[in-house]
């Protein structure tokens, strides 16, 4: 099924949802059974999962208005450091 979306002169846009390919150059209004003509947009081919649309969603939005910061983010969970397994003479030199 497809969403086509016509536009009423009086009542404005409304959606109709019907197979791809049936969709018919003018249907009544809905709400005063007036013409309503179909208006070509662009289809939504794909929808994401919910944090996948947020995360666009806040991209798009940091473009024009990016959020201000105060502090750094939380590093998680600390990091394991490696056994040492250098020769005594070398573990005082300074790690990366």
């Amino acid at each position: 099924m497809a969403t086509y979306q016509y536009l009423c002169v009086r009542d404005g846009p409304f959606d109709v949802s019907a197979p791809i390919g049936t969709a018919s150059p003018v249907l009544p209004c809905p709400a005063c059974a007036d013409e309503g003509r179909r208006v070509i947009t662009a289809p939504m081919l794909s929808r994401g999962s919910s944090p996948a649309m947020a995360a666009l969603d806040r991209s798009a939005r940091s473009a024009h208005e990016p959020e201000v910061v105060t502090s750094l983010p939380p590093s998680g969970r600390p990091r394991p450091r490696p056994a040492t397994t250098a020769p005594p003479s070398l573990q005082r030199l300074p790690r990366p």
